[in-house]
């Protein structure tokens, strides 16, 4: 076991104990889960995915889906479209609640039920099976495999689903579902009962925190601003109305689902994946939280944690034959090209009249426009010859 894996394997047996919450009892065929199962896996910028208990354990995705269905919609429609049908603000209120915008009927967000539910209907195709063939075909690309619906679920989803169905009707009197309600919510309920394991939520966390590649495929599933756009919306809508606690104490983008799923992205760093059926009020994993609350706590992952590489980006100054060179690599921001600024004017100070400084950019990763036009500038500013590598 490799030192990482051995991490995750610590992290998995220390939360084991917790034995609060239930399976869902209200959908039959999640109701008869094995409470005791447990799984973690965490995916990396290299595609390698690392993975502890019960990983080959498959369950249906249910509510996860809904970030990946609206990657799909963002990618079919367009944002602007996207959000005349649905909102992005957190709703405070529980995943299956009638609650919509006065006057124009819009769900507070697609991660709750009603959201979702409009979301789906924006996915092309003419009925159940196109859309769902669609939404199959997309997800199987953020997993790196294919993925299959559970007909036994999904007979169960849709013959408990009246719910559903009349939030899909009250979506429909305020035109925010175009086509008909049936084929709107059947496709839901099949998406719903796509089949994964821990280890797919995982790799589709990853796929997410790398701007819309696969790492494990190499393949891009989605363009980097439908990848940003749906994070946004997982920060502070996907864990329902325990969003605005875990963004404090975890601090990742996340989304859960009712058979015990549970994903969060360290965006460009790792996707991370749990499941456990056993459930808290809120529709959430109890263990799964607990897992990636202990990951976050160990490892620094919060969003808000300072992190003194991206003000103070990675330089060497050499001299050489031609000149002194400085060599930039790391992202290149606002913060860091302050530093380099600062850097530049310390080496043009002690140089001598009529020498050259080579500012090498070549190794930049990602670099804001902005950066380069402020480096350009400082250079015309400068007694010295500055030359600019890109």
């Amino acid at each position: 076991m490799d030192p990482i894996t051995a991490l995750l394997h610590d992290v998995l047996e220390d939360v084991r104990p917790h034995d609060s919450g239930a399976p869902a009892g209200y959908i039959p065929e999640l109701a008869t889960a094995d409470p005791d199962l447990l799984a973690l896996a965490a995916v990396g910028p290299h595609g390698r995915v690392r993975a502890v208990g019960d990983v080959a354990h498959e369950f249906t995705i249910q509510s996860i889906s809904k970030p990946f269905v609206l990657a799909l919609a963002l990618a079919d429609r367009g944002r602007e479209a996207v959000l005349r049908k649905v909102g992005a603000e957190p709703s405070g209120e529980p995943f299956n609640a009638i609650s919509l915008e006065p006057g124009t009927g819009r769900p507070a967000n697609p991660m709750v039920n009603a959201g979702a539910i409009a979301t789906s209907a924006l996915i092309h195709g003419d009925g159940v099976d196109d859309r769902t063939a669609r939404i199959v075909d997309g997800l199987s690309a953020f997993a790196g495999r294919s993925l299959w619906v559970d007909e036994q679920v999904y007979a169960s989803e849709s013959a408990t689903g009246d719910r559903n169905r009349a939030l899909a009707h009250l979506l429909r009197s305020h035109g925010i579902i175009d086509g008909p309600v049936d084929i709107a919510v059947e496709t839901y309920f099949r998406q719903c009962s796509l089949l994964v394991t821990a280890r797919d939520l995982a790799v589709m966390a990853a796929t997410l925190a790398f701007g819309g590649v696969n790492p494990v495929t190499g393949d891009r599933v989605v363009a980097e601003h439908v990848a940003r756009d749906v994070l946004s919306i997982m920060t502070s809508c996907g864990m329902y109305d325990y969003s605005g606690e875990w963004l404090l104490r975890v601090g990742l983008p996340a989304k859960s689902g009712v058979s015990g799923g549970l994903l969060a992205v360290a965006p460009s760093q790792f996707g991370v994946a749990a499941f456990s059926p056993r459930l808290d009020p809120h529709g959430n994993s109890v263990r799964g939280i607990a897992v990636i609350e202990t990951l976050s706590e160990r490892f620094g992952m919060h969003l808000l944690e300072p992190h003194d590489s991206v003000a103070v980006p990675a330089f060497t100054v050499e001299d050489t034959d031609h000149g002194r060179v400085l060599r930039l690599s790391g992202e290149l921001g606002l913060a860091g090209t302050e530093r380099v600024v600062a850097v530049l004017r310390e080496l043009a100070d002690a140089m001598p009249e009529g020498a050259s400084i080579t500012v090498d950019a070549r190794e930049l990763g990602r670099t804001h426009r902005e950066a380069l036009i402020a480096l350009r500038a400082e250079f015309e500013r400068m007694p010295r010859s500055f030359t600019l590598r890109e």
